[in-house]
């Protein structure tokens, strides 16, 4: 509690004043730490990634193709398939076994966010193992 000293009595009389100045300035410190730690924790790069040199894997007797064409239709092996019925159409192709993988494969026009929706659908109807199929490097 702060005191007073002095005055008419020479009795010690509360002071009732907060001082705000070391709150202040502890919250302009953290301010500043702020404004320069905000701008190092975003990644902002730009990049052109390079085309993947992986070693082909061997094929699976039965892989289970599902297709993103351009116009952003899916395709489960040969035939169309639409997005609300691609949980029961896995449940069929692999016979109630969610063990087995699923190979997707997109068309090189196809925007990357329609790419992670298709594999948000994948991971929402159970299917967690994805392999992502693409052109052998030459």
């Amino acid at each position: 509690m702060a005191m007073q000293l002095g005055g008419e009595d020479d009795d010690l009389a509360e002071a009732h004043e907060i001082n705000v100045t070391p709150f202040i300035d502890v919250m302009l410190v953290l301010l500043i730490i702020f404004m320069v730690a905000a701008p190092l924790a975003t990644v902002d790069v730009p990049v052109n990634l390079p085309s993947a040199a992986a070693v082909p894997q061997p094929r699976p007797d039965k892989p289970v193709f599902l297709t993103l064409r351009a116009d952003r239709a899916l395709h489960l092996g040969e035939a169309p398939v639409e997005r609300e019925a691609l949980a029961t159409a896995l449940e069929s192709a692999f016979e109630g076994d969610r063990e087995g993988r699923v190979f997707v494969r997109a068309d090189g026009t196809v925007p990357y966010s329609e790419v992670m929706e298709v594999l948000n659908l994948l991971r929402g109807a159970g299917w967690t193992r994805v392999a992502l199929v693409g052109l052998e490097q030459r």
